[in-house]
């Protein structure tokens, strides 16, 4: 799959497309259908399908300080991507300039002088162009204008429940990863580099590894879980704990991984953490005794639920 960054990065003499755009946040099972339609109109066609996605989010450029937690890195987001069949993933900076192009000039510029859309596939709720002036409806009389059609696609419902990267985030903020992985379609995940934290875990018989994560990461609440640390190709079975470490008196939140039977120093690698079960809420114990004894019991019972 080719990957640009900008315009300015599509090859010259790049021929027609199906295009599809959306943020895509999380690649969830309602967008892999979305994409999975544009890919099937692709190659009915015989055109490449180019998926277009922003960076940074647009609502961080018109209410700065309101960007979304993140579900999935671009990088993690170009993989997923790159599974469904597409065949470019183009990354357009969102600047102001582009927030102030009118609907004709951001279907002119983009979808037609550069990528020479055949056929454009988004949600059913895409908006586009100053102050989101531009609908569904818009953009199909604008591709009869420049030649190219428009199918919308409609939002995915399961058990009265919208498939969202809105409620994927509810349910990670609420702790609740088993049934964020049943509307992504896999565990959530966030990457980041092990740093070094305060080692209290090494001391305690546990050492863990302290992955810090980029800004506007999307983390569970505040608990102990159930997970797989991802490092090298391997998915090795991992206790983590999300929070500040109130028996300690801790103000920071952090993420801190014991990895199963392995004794290794992860300290400035790029892992990712998977979160599989939570198997508690954030608790402040009375001793140091008493914390090591729940973090036996909560390795244990990771191992039995990562067993099954």
């Amino acid at each position: 799959m080719q990957r640009w960054r900008g315009l300015e990065a599509v090859p010259t003499g790049w021929g027609r497309s199906v295009v599809t755009i959306g943020i895509f946040d999380g690649v969830h099972r309602g967008h892999q259908k979305l994409i999975g339609r544009a890919v099937d109109l692709g190659r009915g066609l015989g055109l490449p399908t180019v998926l277009v996605t922003f960076d940074p989010h647009p609502a961080e450029l018109v209410r700065p300080g309101s960007h979304p937690a993140r579900l999935t890195s671009l990088a993690r987001r170009s993989e997923l991507v790159a599974d469904l069949g597409v065949d470019a993933f183009c990354v357009l900076p969102f600047t102001a300039e582009l927030s102030r192009r009118t609907p004709a000039e951001f279907v002119h510029d983009i979808l037609v002088d550069r990528l020479h859309a055949a056929v454009v596939v988004v949600g059913d709720n895409f908006t586009f162009g100053y102050k989101a002036e531009g609908d569904v409806t818009m953009l199909a009389e604008l591709g009869r204008r420049f030649g190219f059609s428009v199918e919308g696609y409609g939002l995915v419902s399961e058990a009265d429940v919208t498939l969202s990267s809105t409620f994927v985030r509810a349910c990670i903020d609420a702790g609740d990863v088993e049934t964020a992985a049943a509307v992504l379609g896999r565990p959530h995940r966030i990457d980041g580099v092990v740093v070094h934290g305060d080692q209290r875990g090494r001391d305690l018989g546990y050492p863990t590894a302290n992955v810090a994560a980029p800004p506007y990461t999307a983390l569970p609440a505040d608990g102990v879980y159930a997970g797989r640390f991802l490092h090298a190709g391997r998915a090795l079975p991992a206790a983590i704990s999300v929070g500040t470490n109130p028996t300690f008196s801790g103000r920071e939140r952090t993420v801190e991984a014991y990895v199963l039977d392995v004794e290794e120093d992860f300290y400035g690698h790029e892992v990712s953490v998977e979160f599989v079960h939570r198997l508690r809420g954030m608790e402040k114990f009375d001793s140091i005794e008493a914390l090591v004894e729940q973090m036996g019991r909560d390795v244990e019972q990771t191992r039995e639920l990562l067993s099954r």
